[in-house]
Parts: structure tokens; sequence; C-alpha cells
């Protein structure tokens, strides 16, 4: 198994866990939404903290149910992914080809005049003129 073939293992076995472990551990069983986002719960604090509390700022839109908006911010990630693996295979992909074009460059003092003079039978198809 290759380095980079273990470290992808390893990142997929984080992730996992991640995903797993809350569950596995009951993490949240005494809440009544045991996975509620961090908004929701910063409402609470805020309002428990402050009852006369207003917002600076009110939505743009409100979605009119929760999943709604659960699958506009699954789409706003799946988005998000698309972008940053676009970026990361451009990169690749220009790496890969600029290693493609020093390895295709001749070896200094060849030159591209190599073979001149030779009937075209003679010179190799990688070094015609």
């Amino acid at each position: 198994m290759t380095r980079n073939a273990k470290i992808n293992a390893l990142l997929l076995l984080a992730v996992a866990a991640l995903a797993v472990l809350p569950l596995a551990l009951g993490l949240g069983d005494h809440k009544e939404e045991p996975f509620a986002g961090a908004d929701g719960e910063a409402e609470t604090a805020i309002t428990e903290l402050e009852p006369d509390y207003e917002p600076w700022f009110s939505p743009l839109y409100e979605p009119p149910s929760g999943e709604i908006e659960s699958g506009l911010f699954a789409l706003q990630a799946a988005v998000g992914a698309g972008v940053l693996a676009y970026y990361f295979g451009v990169r690749r992909g220009r790496r890969q080809g600029e290693e493609r074009a020093r390895q295709q460059q001749p070896a200094p003092g060849t030159g591209s005049d190599a073979g001149a003079g030779l009937p075209d039978e003679a010179v190799s198809p990688g070094h015609r003129a």
C-alpha cells in the first residue's frame, strides 16, 4: 500500500468515525432536538440571557419548511464540494502537464537539429526536425 493510499484510508476512517461516534455514544440524547444546528442553539442562549434582544438583520429568504432549508443547505455543500474538486483537479492536471513537458524536452546539448542532414528514415520519429 502506497503512502498516499494509507493517508487516504486514515482520512476516510476519521470521517466515518466523526459521523458514527456521536450516534453510537448517544450524544445529544438528553436534548429535545439532539442534532440541532448552531444557529438554533445560539438563538436559544441569547433569548435566555437577554429576552428583549432584537436581531440586527432579518433573513433575505425564509424557507417555508425545515426540509427545504435542509435541501438548500445540502445543495450549497454540494456546489462548494464541486468547486473545490474542480480547483484541485485543474491544479493536479497542470502539475502533470508541466511534468510531461519537462520529460519531453530534449536533453541539453542535443538541440532540435539532431539528425540534421540525415534522411528521414535514419532519424527516429521523436527527433524529426
